[in-house]
């Protein structure tokens, strides 16, 4: 029996599992981070990097960890309602409510846009069409994923992406130090490039992505359970380290080039990807919306295939009989055309609450399942311990949406560690895994 992947399998489920991490989020939002952060950078990019590679990573090594096949069986451990529940929710998100769509209005609003006039709404529906009728050509055969994303698309991107980047650092338009610090990351670069780091959807995707990683690995000949755990770990390693590197990177860029764009961030609707088009045209004219044009489709083709297939997949096996893999694929894709179409900022606007409520649970979820073993996956202890998340994760929801029940979750957060930076869920899950060890203990069960 195999008990390992050699370097070059290894090697390719790295690639793709970078390919289906890095998309439109990931390559947007470090490079307004940096022109924002400016001399904090830093500390923000430290912040970033904790929860857009750091818990990414965890959430590898977690559903490796615990012998999972992926989110099902993990979220299975806290009970069958939450499970559904939750999974629905988060697919959803990283899925065609969200990530996916962004995919598809990242690659116009950067790529196709800067060569059109003010009347886009035609052309965008047809690059959409273009978009997503490739995306479900290579979805509908998952079984060539690791060619396609592995092998192909995602090398592919690198390319582009390093002429980008390269060219930027090399030819800086002024030093990071010149750069003053915006908003929120004069006051708490650390906290506010954490936060930016649920954006990427990352958190989330991990455990998405768990399905497709454990089975690709099994389709190489690695089937026993430890040696399946060991090379999803290493795969999870290549590809988080090869996200950091580009993340920092980009942040740079991002910072080096805020004159170019300076007078545009105390605009709203200003975003990752404007900045992106305006430095690509400063350094190769017309040229370099057609390079970005190549960089940005390729980066978000890549993960939107991996998106339509975790989900496609994980719904046949959550609703047995309703529809094939293929139907939904189908529903998915079609659904994300048409949320596409609604603009990139919109879209990035309708997600930050839903990731302030999820993103505390999918952590929170990830180190039980890391450090699982140490009190026997009790149920009672998922139980406990994402009981209390989730009542946190609610207060973070009604803080980021505001409403009549805003001012009662302002005083509530008074009485909370890290509430005002957006981190009041982290004393309550840890209270609740306390009280969940306790309870395993006195009741003598280990489940």
């Amino acid at each position: 029996m195999k008990q390992k992947l050699n370097i070059r399998q290894l090697s390719l489920v790295g690639s793709m599992l970078f390919g289906l991490f890095f998309g439109a989020g990931n390559l947007i939002f470090p490079l307004i981070l940096g022109g924002k952060a400016g001399g904090g950078l830093p500390a923000a990019l430290a912040g970033l990097l904790v929860t857009a590679v750091g818990i990414p990573l965890l959430g590898i090594v977690s559903i490796g960890v615990s012998r999972s096949e992926g989110l099902i069986d993990l979220s299975g451990r806290v009970s069958k309602r939450f499970c559904r529940l939750f999974t629905c929710a988060l697919y959803l998100t990283i899925g065609p409510l969200f990530a996916i769509p962004r995919c598809g209005a990242t690659s116009f609003t950067i790529g196709v846009s800067p060569f059109l006039g003010e009347s886009v709404l035609l052309p965008q529906l047809a690059f959409t069409a273009l978009f997503f009728g490739a995306v479900l050509f290579f979805a509908l055969r998952p079984s060539k994923i690791l060619d396609s994303v592995g092998k192909f698309l995602n090398p592919a991107f690198l390319i582009f992406l390093g002429i980008l980047l390269i060219t930027a650092l090399m030819k800086p338009v002024n030093a990071v130090a010149e750069v003053p610090s915006m908003g929120n990351y004069a006051d708490s670069s650390f906290f506010t490039g954490f936060l930016q780091g649920y954006d990427t959807l990352d958190a989330l995707a991990s455990l998405a992505f768990g399905i497709i990683v454990i089975r690709t690995i099994r389709t190489l000949g690695v089937t026993e359970p430890e040696a399946v755990a060991g090379s999803a770990v290493r795969a999870g390693v290549i590809s988080t380290a090869l996200m950091a590197l580009i993340y920092g990177v980009t942040a740079l860029v991002g910072a080096q080039s805020y004159g170019l764009y300076a007078a545009e961030l105390t605009n709203p609707d200003f975003n990752g990807g404007d900045a992106f088009a305006i430095i690509a045209r400063h350094y190769f004219g017309r040229g370099g919306n057609l390079i970005l044009a190549v960089t940005v489709t390729l980066c978000c083709m890549k993960t939107a295939i991996g998106l339509v297939t975790a989900c496609s997949e994980t719904f046949q096996e959550l609703f047995p009989g309703r529809l094939s893999y293929t139907g939904w694929a189908l529903v998915f894709t079609g659904v994300s055309l048409l949320i596409s179409n609604v603009g990139l900022s919109l879209i990035i606007a309708l997600a930050v609450p839903v990731l302030y409520f999820l993103c505390p649970l999918a952590i929170v979820l990830i180190l039980l399942g890391l450090f699982g073993n140490w009190f026997g996956h009790a149920r009672i202890v998922y139980q406990c311990t994402m009981g209390a998340g989730l009542a946190a994760a609610v207060l973070e929801l009604v803080r980021v949406t505001g409403g009549p029940c805003r001012p009662l979750a302002e005083w509530i957060g008074t009485w909370l560690p890290l509430y005002r930076y957006g981190l009041g869920w982290t004393v309550p899950a840890v209270c609740g895994f306390v009280l969940g060890l306790i309870l395993r203990r006195t009741s003598g069960k280990a489940a």
